[in-house]
């Protein structure tokens, strides 16, 4: 007797129209809670403790004050997670099927760093998003920092990593390769440098209430959110010939013996 295989394929999607799905929702909606938030509660979502004139909500305001607007950006948070954590496991796999020589057992260690430090932004971005700073202040702030921290040791490693395991053993960059890290280290430094002046306005803010300077610590934050959707939004250049696919692999006993 002997066995015969037979693959069904029940569900196939290209990874980079995935992606692009998964980068849209979080943009989509950032950009309705913001303009909601104008049209409908200028006034509360821009007020502060300082009382004094400011033109935009922070983010925290936009996606957690007020309805519809915290409900659609835990919707969109929601849908596009899973995807993420999906996500954070390929890179695993992506970085470590390249073997970097004598250091590859380090190489394979700061890989599986990168990919937690992936999960846990993923994490604490749905926590953050589904427990307002309203609703409980100190754990959305502590959400809020571990997001951070990670975003950008994220951002930071995966750079090294991505130039390390694509250049290893003397081997040049693709095209596209040279492009996605081109981005990615671009993004990097656009983020991180938004990240640090919005830092900067929060506290000149609060220590001399001056009008308009919460509106451009919010523009920052604004920033800080792009960037980072953007450079995750890279994966759609590494995994762009990659197929996503669903199946069931069938075996069946046949007969070898002759009749």
């Amino acid at each position: 007797m002997s066995s015969q295989t037979t693959n069904k394929v029940l569900f196939q999607v290209q990874f980079a129209f995935l992606g692009k799905i998964v980068l849209s929702l979080p943009l989509f909606g950032f950009v309705f809670c913001v303009l909601w938030s104008l049209m409908n509660d200028f006034e509360s979502s821009t007020a502060t403790h300082c009382r004094v004139a400011n033109y935009l909500p922070s983010i925290s305001s936009a996606i957690g004050g007020y309805t519809p607007q915290k409900y659609v950006w835990r919707i969109c948070v929601a849908l596009h997670c899973s995807p993420r954590l999906m996500i954070a496991v390929a890179y695993y796999n992506f970085h470590t099927q390249v073997h970097v020589g004598q250091r590859n057992s380090l190489y394979q260690s700061v890989a599986a760093f990168t990919s937690l430090l992936h999960i846990l932004e993923n994490m604490a971005l749905v926590g953050l998003s589904f427990i307002s700073s309203s609703e409980n202040h100190g754990v959305h702030e502590k959400l809020f920092v571990t997001f951070m921290v990670t975003s950008l040791v994220y951002m930071l490693v995966s750079c090294i990593l991505f130039k390390w395991g694509r250049t290893a053993n003397g081997v040049q960059m693709s095209i596209i390769e040279k492009t996605s890290y081109k981005y990615k280290v671009g993004l990097f430094l656009f983020n991180i440098t938004s990240f640090l002046i919005a830092v900067y306005l929060f506290i000149r803010h609060n220590a001399y209430c001056e009008p308009g300077i919460y509106s451009q610590f919010a523009l920052c934050e604004y920033m800080v959110v792009v960037f980072n959707v953007l450079f995750h939004g890279t994966a759609i250049l590494d995994f762009k010939s990659s197929v996503l696919t669903l199946g069931v692999e069938n075996h069946r006993l046949r007969n070898s013996f002759p009749s």
